[in-house]
């Protein structure tokens, strides 16, 4: 599970260093007895830091549009049914913990980009790369070119510690239980979950079309959450981004499903704040983790 086995020597990382003003890059919460299960948040980060802040053309809010905001604290109740809870502090708009290290976009850079590190991802040439160019509403973050080598630096103090940090987990847990299981957590604008098959979706569950976890797993958190008065919809229209689809190999014992909350559910999206929703799905999403765990350990 080497996120950096396709990427060039000039940025695949030999160590990790702390990036100033964001150590650690992530928290991480794992329980005495920890079940095989890890919950994720790898875009509510919200720790900016201020050279990011002074390199981009946008002020702190407008940055702000691409974070999954809270969805951390939506599933801080893992640890209570003994799963882990993996939370990255650096923001989106920096860098992508949910796409590989080689989707760069080489116009972003005003120096060389080393060829083999230019992936031909449909995302980066649309600015939603591991190094994002615009936020989410399609406002470039930067009014000039940046250096590569700055890209270079988000990779290697940034991005590998998250994903070492998390094949870690997933390696180490299958080693000792035998399997071990992802679940990917993020917020859709309710823009996006409009669009959904059937008219707007409150819960989007995508396993890559069935190839990153077991059917009965899916269906089991289906169930769950539709009884929660919940409308879920599976794959369409995110069946499963980056990690989901690395991380999700069941014939070798590791599964990953993706989950996806429409924001309208908890937030006001043009005040960017908690609505008194917030309290009451953030308790059916603990009770989500109970009923995930208890599958698990009944499997």
């Amino acid at each position: 599970m080497n996120v950096w086995s396709t990427l060039d020597a000039a940025v695949r990382p030999s160590r990790h260093m702390p990036w100033p003003g964001l150590y650690p890059p992530f928290e991480i919460c794992t329980p005495k007895r920890a079940l095989p299960v890890v919950f994720a948040s790898p875009h509510s980060g919200r720790c900016y830091p201020r050279e990011f802040q002074q390199s981009s053309r946008l002020d702190a809010r407008s940055l702000r549009l691409s974070e999954d905001a809270w969805v951390d604290e939506l599933f801080n109740d893992a640890p209570r049914f003994s799963a882990t809870l993996l939370s990255a502090r650096f923001p989106r708009a920096m860098v992508d913990v949910n796409r590989a290290p080689t989707e760069l976009d080489p116009d972003m850079y005003g120096d060389h980009c080393p060829p083999l590190s230019q992936g031909k991802s449909a995302r980066a040439l649309a600015g939603l790369g591991v190094i994002p160019r615009i936020v989410a509403s399609g406002i470039p973050i930067y009014s000039n070119k940046i250096p590569y080598a700055e890209a270079v630096q988000r990779l290697h103090h940034l991005h590998a510690p998250y994903h070492d940090a998390l094949s870690n987990f997933m390696v180490s847990q299958k080693q000792h239980w035998g399997c071990a299981l992802l679940i990917d957590c993020h917020s859709m604008p309710s823009s996006c979950a409009e669009h959904c098959p059937g008219g707007t979706a409150d819960i989007v569950l995508g396993d890559g079309h069935g190839r990153t976890c077991n059917p009965a797993l899916a269906t089991h958190v289906e169930r769950t959450l539709t009884a929660f008065g919940y409308r879920v919809v599976r794959n369409t229209p995110y069946s499963g981004g980056y990690s989901t689809l690395m991380y999700g190999k069941p014939k070798l014992g590791f599964e990953a499903l993706q989950i996806e909350i429409n924001r309208a559910l908890y937030m006001d999206e043009k005040r960017f704040e908690k609505t008194n929703e917030f309290a009451r799905l953030r308790n059916n999403m603990g009770k989500l983790c109970k009923a995930i765990c208890t599958f698990i350990r009944s499997a």
